[in-house]
């Protein structure tokens, strides 16, 4: 595959899943009313691993201000009320059997103020996911020069436009936290 299109093209398919993930996680920092994107990043401990809440719960919203979880499995309702207290989504759930019920806070200011630090630290994640991409990208890059498929100039000019895809993604995640931290300062 030492053709510059074809690997700049996988890198942005995979720096567009890293956008995507982030557009799920500011899903999931409504200002506000509740919703079952609220618990959505939100993994468990459970059968030996992580998995998401919505592996071993299921999610509704009665009213506006309060989500329900209805955990499947009796023995994993304490682990559920866990994560979500410890997802830093500044949420207080209260467990009722297998029925938790997770109030959804008036926004105050220091609540807003945490949402937006949420929203920096998702952010911040999707631009480590980004680096990761470029890293690889740059391996390959050596990769086929070692292997004689492209010269020194070529990884210079694939080092380059490779960097430029990075920066340019990066920006699109500034962007889309500056969105959401102005969606989360309204009043």
């Amino acid at each position: 595959m030492s053709d510059l299109n074809a690997l700049l093209d996988d890198l942005k398919r995979r720096m567009d899943g890293a956008l995507e993930s982030l557009r799920r996680d500011f899903s999931g920092l409504r200002s506000g009313r509740a919703s079952p994107a609220l618990l959505e990043p939100v993994r468990v401990e459970a059968y030996g691993g992580e998995v998401p809440l919505t592996q071993v719960a299921s999610i509704a919203v009665p009213e506006a201000r309060m989500i329900t979880v209805q955990v499947w499995d009796r023995a994993l309702a304490g682990a559920v009320e866990r994560a979500i207290r410890d997802a830093g989504l500044g949420l207080n759930p209260a467990g009722e059997g297998q029925t938790i019920r997770v109030p959804i806070p008036q926004l105050t200011e220091e609540r807003r103020n945490e949402l937006a630090k949420a929203a920096a630290r998702y952010a911040e994640g999707a631009k480590i996911a980004v680096r990761g991409v470029r890293r690889d990208g740059m391996d390959k890059t050596k990769g086929f020069e070692k292997k004689g498929e492209i010269s020194q100039d070529d990884v210079k000019t694939w080092s380059d436009a490779i960097q430029k895809v990075t920066d340019q993604y990066v920006k699109k995640v500034d962007d889309m936290l500056a969105e959401k931290e102005k969606e989360i300062k309204q009043v």
